[in-house]
């Protein structure tokens, strides 16, 4: 994933932008990087890595580095950005939020055409900030190169541009699946991924914008100069997963979605003729699991309580370390239990998803060696069939590593592949049999996911304009 941030002011604004982006850390744990316009020193650049090192501490020191009364900034979990850029259409910095699937065939054309060059990385990998400039520059002004850019490529690009006068402009990607909001202040504007950071600082809401819609920003005022286009496919994993639980997206808070997914979650259960007479205690999985749980709490009646606490203050987050056998380990030491929850008791957690299920397995072997008497877990979303291919979340070497796609060819082999519908519907043969098998690997008791309809019916926005493609593979 990743976000980014930018203000354009009357007045020095680094310090804002230091914390707005500093509000994007939960979607990136790869590179941060900020740009500033000072009107005597021009454009400048930092760019830090944070896998081991949040955000503020690598950025500590930037006040003694840069100034400037409009800046930008990103969290990345990939690439370095916000690049600096010198071409025909001026000295700009730039970020990109997305992905791009088909780098390679943009790389080639561009250089069949003897355009120029490209930094490579290591394996010959080529940023694809600077893949998204090449493309913007082939136009002879901005908002022609960002149609052509997202025209060309297949994936998401959300875009967020620093020019030398201090203007930014901004694009939401083609199809909306992220969100580009617009803040609005006495001595400015903010452009921000979460609208929170800017509503911190003071700003107040101006506009969300539309798929693909591209706006010219000065500290005088906002102006669309490409309207948004009339198709939406915006990503449902915002609410159920990584969105931050005080957003909003369209009009939708996550918060307030998470314990309407959980309630339904519970009527699903009930449905189903779940006895839950024998559950001492629903939890949630920290953190984006827990108002599942909360939800499902309220609905159900049964009594909610933490079983196990995040200890978070120095690792916050377990993905950090490039080495996955030290992600586990410090996922493992994180969990703290509360044994007195946990002794004897027959516990019920809800997770926001299950992907790879490596942690989560880890967790429930925890919960049974702290005395737990059994272990029922329930999904806030439907089986993850498919790895994104649009945003980086839950993304893979292969389709393989997704549990739910494993245990389907354990048990019907390579035909199972033709009624992934029916594996992800637990009212259907197939999606019983596919939760039997995974309560088996994974020592749950119980194991329900929630239904695509439902989590539909959570978000509160008509299904055609969400995607769904990591469950159902529709675009």
């Amino acid at each position: 994933m990743g976000g980014f941030f930018g203000i354009t002011s009357k007045n020095d604004c680094l310090t804002d932008v230091f914390f707005g982006v500093d509000y994007h850390s939960h979607l990136g744990t790869s590179r941060a990087g900020m740009a500033a316009y000072d009107r005597e020193i021009g454009l400048q650049r930092r760019i830090h890595n944070i896998e081991n090192a949040p955000f503020r501490t690598k950025f500590a020191g930037i006040f003694d580095e840069m100034r400037g009364t409009s800046a930008i900034g990103c969290i990345s979990d990939f690439d370095p950005q916000p690049l600096l850029i010198r071409s025909k259409l001026g000295t700009y910095a730039i970020c990109l939020t997305g992905i791009i699937n088909n780098s390679d065939e943009l790389i080639e054309r561009h250089l069949s055409n003897g355009s120029g060059h490209f930094d490579a990385m290591t394996g010959g990998r080529v940023n694809s900030t600077e893949l998204l400039a090449a493309l913007i520059n082939q136009k002879d002004d901005f908002v022609s190169g960002i149609r052509f850019a997202q025209s060309e490529i297949d994936g998401t690009a959300s875009i967020l541009i620093l020019r030398d006068d201090g203007s930014l402009i901004t694009a939401r990607d083609r199809l909306g699946r992220l969100p580009v909001n617009i803040g609005k202040r006495d001595d400015g504007y903010a452009v921000s991924f979460e609208a929170f950071a800017y509503q911190k600082l003071g700003y107040e809401d101006y506009r969300e914008l539309g798929p693909g819609e591209i706006m010219v920003i000065t500290p005088a005022g906002a102006a669309t100069v490409s309207g948004p286009g009339s198709k939406k496919c915006i990503c449902s994993f915002l609410w159920s997963y990584y969105g931050y639980p005080n957003s909003t997206y369209d009009g939708v808070n996550v918060e307030e979605m998470r314990y309407r997914n959980g309630a339904l979650l519970a009527r699903s259960d009930r449905e189903k003729g779940f006895d839950g007479d024998q559950i001492d205690y629903v939890g949630g999985v920290p953190d984006s699991g827990t108002p599942h749980a909360i939800g499902y709490a309220n609905e159900s009646g049964m009594h909610f309580a933490r079983a196990f606490i995040k200890y978070t203050p120095s690792w916050s987050r377990s993905y950090m370390p490039s080495v996955q056998t030290d992600r586990d380990q410090i996922a493992k030491m994180k969990q703290i239990p509360v044994k007195e929850l946990i002794r004897g008791k027959n516990l019920l957690f809800v997770d926001d998803s299950i992907v790879r299920g490596t942690q989560l397995r880890e967790t429930v072997d925890f919960l049974y060696e702290s005395g737990a008497k059994s272990v029922h877990m329930r999904s806030a979303c439907p089986p993850i069939m498919f790895a994104c291919k649009y945003l980086n979340f839950s993304r893979s070497n292969s389709d393989m590593d997704l549990l739910a796609r494993r245990k389907i060819i354990e048990l019907e082999g390579e035909e199972g592949m033709k009624y992934l519908e029916e594996y992800s519907d637990g009212r259907t043969e197939r999606g019983r049999k596919l939760c039997e098998a995974i309560c088996k690997e994974m020592h749950f008791a119980s194991l329900e996911f929630q239904s695509l309809d439902r989590l539909i019916e959570a978000i509160g926005i008509d299904g055609s304009e969400l995607c769904t493609y990591c469950w159902n593979g529709k675009e």
